[in-house]
């Protein structure tokens, strides 16, 4: 019963739309403190939570994703994609899932990446005759390869809770994010053919090879960052620092940002991390909670009750983030619920990498459905569209991400080959 009637709190706290991390926080301080429990424990688990050493990365990452978007990378990509793929029927829109991936590898934000692509893809589809629904949808469902594909924030978030490897998970997130984009560009295919209207831009070598020149250096930033990963060279945290280091160095060099931009650059950091962070604390004071009250332990019971078999369990567990992902955070949904199931994913003999990739892919699905849906809310904000509009542009493409969940419970190879190939 006081399980329930904490869950019943912080459902009707995210109901009045009280910001997720105050929702965990306030139902979890007043349990303590019925309990008897002194103040100082809610204090030391928040700092403990926030100062953990994997986390160190998170502002690194998004120091990283803001440098490039401040940085001009996405037109640069945009330009050499739309070179390259503009003379194909449908070419914008492969073009739109081809600089989600290029930029995918220096951002791990699904809602920075649509904040700034949507605002470099969607008016040119237009101009060429593609509906307004179809932009929206590839714009969005594109998206979500960048929270999926390494740099991944919520991939870092997940390591740190589960204490696997952030290299590991890294690696095993790229077949999956390639799959996605292939399955993005099926549906493209699929759609274009019932556009009448849409322009085809003419091929131009020269066009070709002065994009190529442009976007030559940004497209390193893979190399750098995975490479070092990947290679042993960098810690997670290292890389993302050098990444850092090193779009900043692009920016200065094309003259794109000015020092007079660091300030904002830095604040834009600093205030999304805060966000990150608080979330991550508060559902840390909230796991306690759950834990005292011995709910993994209850939940390890009736999951190896109802099945014994890892695939049935990693299915239920993406039908769990799917239903979790449409109205809590990501983050605050990883830093709670990891703790509780990777008990029951040891003793079922599941990969915690292939339960990292499975929890991630579903709970980004959640970007894109109602009502909490944050991609949803910033393509209507930034194209000034009802939500509505935008959700039936992007309900073709949730076919594909499903499928790529469904594939990672029933091939985990898709996600261990390459970490084992590596030796990570």
């Amino acid at each position: 019963m006081t399980v329930l009637a904490l869950l019943v709190a912080i459902l009707l706290l995210l109901a009045l739309r009280v910001p997720v991390a105050f929702a965990f926080l306030g139902p979890g301080l007043v349990y303590l403190v019925l309990d008897g429990e002194s103040l100082g424990l809610p204090m030391r688990l928040v700092a403990n939570a926030a100062g953990s050493f994997v986390l160190l990365a998170v502002p690194l990452f998004v120091l990283l994703g803001v440098i490039a978007n401040r940085a001009g990378i996405a037109d640069r990509l945009f330009d050499f994609a739309l070179a390259l793929f503009g003379r194909v029927r449908g070419g914008l829109g492969y073009v739109s899932v081809g600089v989600s991936l290029g930029f995918s590898w220096m951002s791990g934000s699904a809602v920075a990446d649509a904040a700034a692509l949507s605002k470099v893809e969607i008016p040119p589809m237009l101009r060429a005759g593609y509906s307004r629904r179809f932009g929206l949808g590839v714009v969005g469902a594109s998206a979500l390869i960048a929270p999926v594909m390494p740099p991944s924030i919520p991939a870092v978030i997940f390591a740190g809770q589960a204490s696997v490897s952030t290299g590991a998970l890294f690696a095993g997130s790229v077949l999956p994010a390639l799959l996605m984009a292939l399955g993005l560009c099926v549906v493209v295919f699929v759609l274009v053919r019932r556009q009448e209207g849409i322009v085809h831009l003419g091929f131009s070598r020269a066009r070709l090879a002065a994009a190529a020149r442009r976007v030559a250096l940004p497209i390193l930033a893979p190399v750098v960052i995975l490479g070092g990963i990947l290679g042993g060279l960098f810690t997670p945290t290292e890389a993302a620092a050098v990444g850092a280091a090193y779009m900043l160095v692009l920016g200065f060099g094309y003259g794109t940002l000015k020092v007079r931009d660091l300030p904002r650059i830095l604040v834009e950091t600093v205030t999304t991390t805060a966000a990150i962070m608080l979330i991550v604390a508060s559902a840390a004071l909230l796991g306690y909670v759950l834990a005292k009250e011995r709910v993994p332990q209850a939940l390890a019971d009736l999951v190896l009750g109802f099945t014994d078999d890892g695939t049935v369990f990693l299915l239920l567990v993406v039908a769990l983030m799917l239903l979790l992902g449409t109205v809590v955070d990501a983050t605050a949904t990883l830093v709670l619920v990891v703790p509780i199931l990777m008990p029951v994913a040891t003793r079922l003999g599941v990969d915690p990498v292939v339960l990292g990739v499975a929890m991630i892919l579903a709970l980004m699905i959640g970007l894109l459905t109602p009502p909490v849906g944050t991609v949803l809310y910033v393509l209507s904000s930034t194209q000034r569209v009802r939500v509505g509009e935008v959700f039936r542009g992007v309900l073709p493409f949730l076919v594909p991400l499903l499928v790529c969940c469904l594939l990672v419970v029933f091939v985990p190879g898709l996600v261990t080959w390459l970490p084992a190939t590596l030796g990570l």
